[in-house]
């Protein structure tokens, strides 16, 4: 992962014409039933923490809607997370606590489209493809479902943004199936195309279409960068595998529409042995090191669309980990910013309300 990581560890979501046609819906098990856990996923505990969260995070917000990573006080990536975790709570644009905070963010989003359909702001010449993908994906969500919150106007420009947001990142998948940072088809990774996968996914949900093919190829550059471990490398034929990236490869599969398979068998288990809380994993530090958030925001989606087992096993596990590591104060922080790293820990954390249209089961 290179220094572009820093925006792509910004690194959360569509049925897309699928590699699989007759899968059943996302996350649900062989009986149709949804995957859930024995007792209550949303402790009074967990509860507080997260209104304590949602709070802190309103508070980052610029006057313009935006909000800040790293070295940017503005980026559309972040704000889109931002976004998407306020969003997890139940509210959008012209409903909830939180209302204001999404239609200031959504805004900020819309004014900040290039002529290409780019989206971006302050990170338009570093690597903006990272958060163009997350900036699509929260359009994807806010589309789906509100159609933009009753207000005519904006429904016609989240409408127009999203396509034209959809066109630029179908147009610039190159030869292998893959993205990377910039909107050109040249080269590509895993952590890049995640992002892109999960922004079609959620505007085909919204009714956008979106060829099958671009998804039929994604799936194959994603299976080919699968190592014998059962984990994933960064690029084709570049380095070994690694938790974060495997994480993001594992959630690629299930949000483009592969369901089952020994890919997915292998790597769920792969992140199980190497990247579960609290639990000793080969290198004697499962799940940390650097990109932790980056890493486990794509390990919770993949064990919640799992289901089962591995989502009884993964979810306390990581509930009790982030419940731990947030501040006083109420937020979370990396070294990417405590925007960045609040705004993950509240979309995990907030999975179980299946609020998010990607989430639903």
């Amino acid at each position: 992962m290179k220094r572009w990581m820093v925006i792509g560890t910004l690194g959360a979501m569509c049925a897309i014409g699928s590699a699989q046609e007759a899968a059943p819906p996302i996350g649900v098990e062989g009986d149709g039933v949804p995957a859930s856990i024995d007792g209550a996923e949303i402790t009074p505990e967990l509860q507080d923490a997260i209104e304590r969260g949602l709070e802190t995070l309103a508070a980052m917000q610029s006057d313009d809607g935006a909000f800040p990573v790293a070295r940017f006080e503005r980026h559309v990536g972040i704000t889109a997370l931002a976004c998407l975790a306020f969003m997890a709570d139940g509210n959008a644009p012209g409903r909830g606590r939180y209302a204001d905070e999404v239609e200031l963010g959504l805004d900020y989003i819309l004014d900040n489209v290039q002529e290409t359909g780019l989206l971006a702001g302050e990170d338009v010449s570093h690597g903006p493809m990272y958060g163009h993908g997350f900036a699509a994906l929260f359009l994807g969500e806010v589309y789906g479902m509100t159609k933009g919150g009753g207000d005519e106007e904006r429904s016609r420009r989240l409408h127009d943004t999203l396509v034209r947001a959809c066109r630029l990142i179908v147009e610039s998948q190159n030869d292998e199936g893959g993205w990377r940072y910039n909107p050109t088809p040249a080269d590509a990774d895993i952590s890049v195309t995640i992002c892109q996968i999960m922004a079609l996914r959620a505007a085909r949900n919204a009714g956008i279409e979106i060829p099958k093919a671009t998804i039929d190829r994604a799936v194959e550059y994603v299976r080919l960068c699968q190592a014998d471990d059962g984990g994933f490398r960064y690029q084709l034929g570049r380095g070994g595998s690694a938790w974060p990236r495997s994480a993001a490869g594992v959630a690629s599969l299930y949000y483009a529409g592969v369901y089952e398979g020994e890919e997915l068998v292998n790597g769920l288990n792969y992140l199980e042995q190497t990247a579960l809380p609290g639990q000793a994993g080969p290198n004697g530090r499962p799940g940390g090191g650097s990109h932790y958030f980056y890493g486990h925001y794509y390990a919770a989606q993949a064990m919640f669309l799992a289901g089962g087992e591995h989502w009884a096993k993964w979810w306390p596990a990581i509930r009790d980990e982030l419940l731990e590591r947030q501040t006083e104060e109420g937020d979370w922080s990396d070294v990417y910013g405590d925007a960045y790293a609040t705004s993950m820990s509240l979309i995990i954390l907030q999975m179980p309300n299946r609020y998010l249209p990607i989430f639903q089961k």
